[in-house]
């Protein structure tokens, strides 16, 4: 399956307006966003757990990263709320579940090869950054092997600009904003190749937005086998 693979390109997916795809594992959906693969791939995408839901135990040979959108996400090293940022280095393993159900922002088979870090950040952990004018909030999630993840609050009818000399992916978590004359709402998803500029337009509520400047694939990105 090829879904947004152009990587040269923009990519923009309104994930809200997207119909839920079930997975393997009963009880467990997914909007996708970016996928290179078959149910195996490198990919990216929105998942949600049913109360109860649950994964048989496997293992992430190309890493696992995610964010928590919604609910308490679990598995057998803890409970992570809302706002958890979780990095599962190629090589690591886990049963997911959820015994009230929820929702993340996931990315797999996207790590470096050599990153084996693994990294819980919850809420309110991470560096505090300097807060550029209209941010009201800023903390560094995770930086290393040319990856930068940052998560920001940005105020209410103000203009941000990011810099982008690697490429940028962005996740509206909350409120809206207007970049590239689209509107991006709650779990709107952007993309964007080096060298593209991030100039947007944030609306009247303001926004909560997660993004990581970084190569779109590391030259370096884990070994892909299709085969199951």
């Amino acid at each position: 399956m090829l879904l947004n693979e152009d990587l040269s390109k923009r990519a923009l997916v309104d994930s809200g307006s997207l119909d839920w795809v079930p997975s393997p594992t009963q009880g467990v959906d997914r909007r996708m966003l970016f996928r290179l693969g078959a149910e195996k791939a490198r990919a990216t995408s929105i998942v949600r757990y049913a109360p109860g839901s649950l994964f048989p135990r496997h293992a992430h040979s190309g890493g696992e990263e995610f964010l928590v959108l919604d609910g308490v996400f679990q598995d057998e090293t803890g409970d992570f709320p809302v706002g958890t940022y979780v990095r599962n280095p190629p090589g690591s393993s886990h049963a997911p579940g959820s015994a009230d159900g929820c929702t993340i922002f996931v990315r797999l088979w996207q790590f470096a090869a050599d990153d084996r870090e693994r990294v819980v950040c919850r809420p309110d952990e991470g560096q505090v950054l300097p807060l550029r004018s209209g941010v009201t909030a800023s903390r560094l999630l995770f930086k290393g092997f040319g990856e930068k993840v940052v998560l920001e609050d940005w105020e209410a009818d103000t203009h941000q600009v990011l810099v982008n000399p690697d490429g940028l992916e962005l996740l509206v978590l909350s409120g809206c904003l207007t970049e590239g004359g689209d509107e991006l709402t709650r779990w709107s998803w952007l993309r964007l190749p080096a060298g593209m500029p991030f100039d947007a337009r944030i609306g009247t509520k303001g926004a909560r937005v997660w993004f990581k400047s970084a190569p779109l694939l590391h030259p370096d990105v884990c070994a892909f086998d299709a085969t199951p």
